[in-house]
């Protein structure tokens, strides 16, 4: 039998504040766990790593709430169409079940896409103030050197 944890302990794994947990779980972000007789959550090792996988995509990815939720949806409904890809043997709707899944993938590379263009807008606009500043002091030491 898996061991169960005490939000504390899911905290403490995921590194994210117990209300963060029960907010994601509040949203639908984290499907919610089961409980005890007295009430208390009682989560599995898998929501640890789903959290995780939260986290990454939060963090790394710079998504914000929605767009994880849509991207984790995607991910969900990529991991069942795998699933029912598995089960069938017809060639033909192999190749629709790997159509489907080709889809999905293209929905996920292009939130991530999106992102990189972002960050690569933000960046651009940076190292341009940047050498603007670079050259305001080439400047300004030309002026003091006279």
């Amino acid at each position: 039998m898996e061991e169960l944890l005490k939000i504390d302990e899911v905290a403490k794994l995921s590194g994210l504040s117990k209300r963060t947990i029960r907010y994601y779980e509040e949203i639908g972000l984290l499907p919610p766990p089961p409980r005890s007789q007295g009430g208390t959550r009682l989560y599995t090792q898998d929501h640890v790593e789903f959290l995780k996988k939260i986290t990454i995509a939060k963090e790394v990815l710079g998504f914000s709430l929605q767009e994880l939720h849509h991207f984790l949806s995607l991910r969900d409904t990529l991991e069942n169409q795998r699933a029912d890809y598995k089960k069938v043997t017809e060639p033909r709707e192999r190749k629709e079940k790997l159509i489907e899944i080709i889809h999905l993938l293209d929905d996920q590379l292009q939130m991530i896409e999106e992102k990189i263009h972002k960050i690569m807008s933000v960046q651009t606009e940076l190292v341009t103030l940047r050498e603007r500043a670079r050259a305001a002091i080439v400047k300004i030491d030309e002026e003091l050197s006279k």
